[in-house]
């Protein structure tokens, strides 16, 4: 069997990165087996085989010690590979949309894992989950496991987002609420959960908690879980289900149980960093997300308005450096989310809708660029440019906008953002539309946080995006050691209207800081 030309390429460039996906790759898998050259490709640090007809990983994959990313979704493999645990750098694991029926012991050694992704096998059993101190976020979604994984005692410091839902789980253990104290996004519906234990309720860094698709005993529960928000469910938890040691529920009344009403503006001091959160209403823009269409595309996307903006060209060229470093911090390179700001000016009245389109019929003038293109004109483009732009600085990989590319190749259909007039506007996670480009001069931003792995992930970047924005001071109406910031909510709905999400929502923006605060107003 001939070098494929992949990895004959990556050899000669000494690139760090190879991606082998789509019919072509599968083709030759089939008629001739995986080219195990790619194996002694010892200096890469990012290994995509995907959307092929795979069965196994070789043995040799525990060559690649180099590596730190290892990409093997839409495979129909069967057998997790052991010596995949060998590679002791790996920070994330992606072999969701396979056929695994289990996985080894061994996954604990793998401790500087930050994502792991086992969704969507046919997983029936996990091996006990020791410390994991480096994870953030872990997905075992629809597979055939029928006990919540044991991870009691086990230390996870940084692990905020534990996707679970479309399993055959019958009980919750109430050794979660103090071993997985970080947690901030937990979806564990669609399962057999009949109750729910207290202790729950006492995780307080919990923003969203998905229990629908249970077959709750609790019938008030199970009303709360299908139309109300984690808060809600989250009292009620506290107030009514009882604990795991037996204990009765507090019945405590009083502050916890009383809707916490906004505070007035008038109480605003100048003694902190004031966060500002305008309540949606009827005549804020909203966001149409098409769920069929970016499902299995790029499925969440989050929105707000921060409004107020008082840049000089100075502070705005900080603003746009602290973007980039999001992108290449929180975000993870754009792996787990990416981030979008426009000039509202800039755009029509009206509510936006979030789709997928095929890369010839989705067209928009991308940033920096003076004619529309097509998302496949596009494509191809920067790869030219990122090809010769690489030659010509003698690099091994690629650079800015260029290092994008990979996560868009071999995709049937390209996500994107339209105004009220069908105009693309956003193309993530690649670019966005020059028309409503932000510049010193904006007055109103649109910010738009767009994810393929979670919403949890977008709420994560967001916060964190505000957060920064904030202690800019791009809001503030004179200098002052205390920064100001105007967010205005922003609801996604589905195309019948029904409410998907808010933010920022009231278990959003909550910092950890004591010289920030958040108020909560009605919109005058």
């Amino acid at each position: 069997m001939s070098v494929w030309p992949e990895v004959t390429t990556a050899k000669s460039e000494n690139r760090h990165e190879i991606k082998l996906s789509g019919a072509t790759i599968s083709k030759r898998i089939s008629e001739e087996g995986l080219d195990k050259n790619v194996f002694q490709l010892t200096n890469i640090n990012l290994l995509n085989i995907s959307d092929t007809c795979l069965t196994k990983i070789p043995d040799e994959i525990k060559y690649l010690a180099n590596l730190q990313s290892l990409l093997l979704y839409g495979n129909k493999m069967t057998e997790f590979n052991e010596n995949i645990t060998l590679l002791q750098k790996l920070k994330v694991l992606d072999v969701s949309r396979n056929q695994l029926t289990c996985i080894p012991d061994s996954l604990n050694k793998m401790k500087e894992l930050t994502n792991i992704n086992l969704s969507s096998n046919e997983i029936s059993e996990m091996p006990k989950i020791g410390d994991m101190v480096n994870l953030i976020t872990f997905d075992l979604s629809n597979n055939k496991i029928t006990s919540f994984p044991d991870m009691e005692g086990g230390s996870f410091p940084h692990f905020t987002d534990f996707r679970i839902k479309g399993n055959l789980i019958e009980v919750l253990p109430a050794y979660i609420a103090s071993t997985l104290q970080s947690l901030k996004n937990f979806d564990i519906s669609d399962n057999q959960l009949t109750t729910i234990p207290g202790e729950i309720a006492s995780m307080s860094k919990l923003k969203e908690l998905n229990l629908k698709g249970n077959k709750l005993s609790d019938k008030r529960l199970k009303k709360l879980v299908d139309q109300c928000r984690t808060k809600q469910v989250l009292d009620y938890i506290r107030e009514h289900c009882p604990k795991a040691d037996n204990a009765q529920p507090t019945g405590k009344k009083g502050k916890k149980g009383k809707k916490e009403e906004p505070q007035p503006e008038e109480n605003i001091n100048d003694l902190c960093h004031s966060l500002k959160i305008l309540h949606v209403d009827d005549d804020t823009l909203k966001v149409k997300i098409v769920e069929n269409e970016v499902c299995n595309i790029r499925p969440f996307i989050l929105c707000c308005i921060i409004n107020d903006l008082r840049f000089d060209e100075a502070l705005f060229k900080k603003f746009i450096q602290m973007q980039t470093k999001l992108h290449d911090t929180v975000c993870d390179k754009r792996n787990v989310a990416t981030i979008a700001t426009h000039d509202i000016e800039k755009m029509p009245p009206g509510n936006l809708v979030y789709t997928a389109k095929p890369p010839s019929k989705l067209k928009l003038t991308p940033l920096t660029r003076s004619r529309p293109f097509t998302g496949e004109q596009l494509f191809h483009q920067l790869t030219t440019e990122a090809e010769a732009l690489r030659k010509e600085k003698k690099r091994n990989v690629y650079s800015g906008i260029h290092k994008y590319l990979y996560l868009l190749e071999g995709k049937p259909k390209y996500p994107c953002l339209e105004d009220s007039q069908g105009r693309v506007i956003s193309f993530p996670p690649i670019t966005n539309s020059d028309d409503t480009k932000m510049s010193h001069e904006s007055k109103s931003m649109l910010v738009e946080v767009t994810s393929h792995s979670s919403l949890g992930a977008c709420k994560t970047v967001m916060d964190k995006l505000l957060q920064e924005c904030l202690m800019l001071g791009i809001g503030d109406e004179e200098n002052s050691p205390y920064h100001t910031l105007t967010v205005q909510q922003v609801k996604v709905v589905d195309l019948e209207g029904n409410l998907k999400s808010v933010y920022p929502s009231r278990t959003d923006c909550v910092f950890d800081e004591a010289s920030v605060k958040v108020f909560r107003l009605s919109k005058k």
